[in-house]
């Protein structure tokens, strides 16, 4: 009996010891993934009534198109089970805004812009159950803003097209749970730092959901 139990115990330490770099190596390796969302700019009100003020136009008004759908493309390589590094492809999407400017020189200056870019993440994970974990990142964005221009009775635009490409920071948090060792899914929120066609910089959030699939997942 003493003997049936000794073979066991070492038995099960042996299969401990084997399985333990497998464990290991769960927490490492490569790994891609899509998220798909909403995103909401701030649009900056301020400089937009101070750049018609300049021009000799008084704002009235300025109705804002401060959201859209976003999503972005990544992939990313863990180096153990509590930091990653990511990169990947973003297109927080299309924004735009009217402003209305008051007689004597009344009319509209119309703003449109379109951003994508590429980004970098340092992510720290936080395991908080076998499937669960929270993280966090933060890294910079390489954007370009593509902006397009139109003005309506008063107002002229003599450069309707600007394009802006800027190197800004970027941060965001979420969760993740795994249905299996190779597939989980993200709820995450981010914010981008982004710089436009007319001298201003602002922030944009991107509220998405995904998928992330791990390559080397035992």
């Amino acid at each position: 009996m003493k003997s049936a139990r000794a073979s066991g115990t070492l038995a099960l330490a042996t299969l401990a010891a084997i399985a333990s770099p497998h464990a290991v190596a769960a927490d490492t390796g490569w790994y891609g993934g899509v998220n798909i969302g909403q995103s909401r700019a701030k649009i900056d009100n301020a400089n937009i009534t101070a750049n018609l003020l300049g021009g000799g136009f008084a704002t009235t008004s300025i109705t804002n198109d401060d959201s859209d759908g976003g999503f972005k493309l990544f992939g990313g390589y863990k180096y153990n089970k509590n930091f990653a590094l990511e990169g990947g492809y973003f297109d927080l999407g299309r924004f735009g805004y009217t402003a209305t400017t008051a007689a004597p020189n009344a009319g509209t200056l119309n703003g449109n812009i379109k951003l994508r870019g590429l980004n970098l993440d340092a992510v720290g994970v936080l395991p908080m159950t076998d499937k669960f974990s929270a993280f966090g990142r933060a890294g910079l964005n390489y954007a370009e803003a593509s902006g397009s221009y139109s003005g309506t009775g008063a107002v002229n635009v003599l450069d309707p097209n600007r394009s802006k490409r800027d190197t800004n920071y970027k941060f965001g948090a979420g969760l993740q749970y795994d249905f299996t060792q190779s597939l989980g899914m993200r709820a995450e929120v981010e914010r981008y730092r982004i710089n436009d066609g007319v001298g201003s910089k602002g922030d944009v959030d991107l509220l998405s959901l995904g998928l992330v699939y791990r390559f080397s997942a035992k």
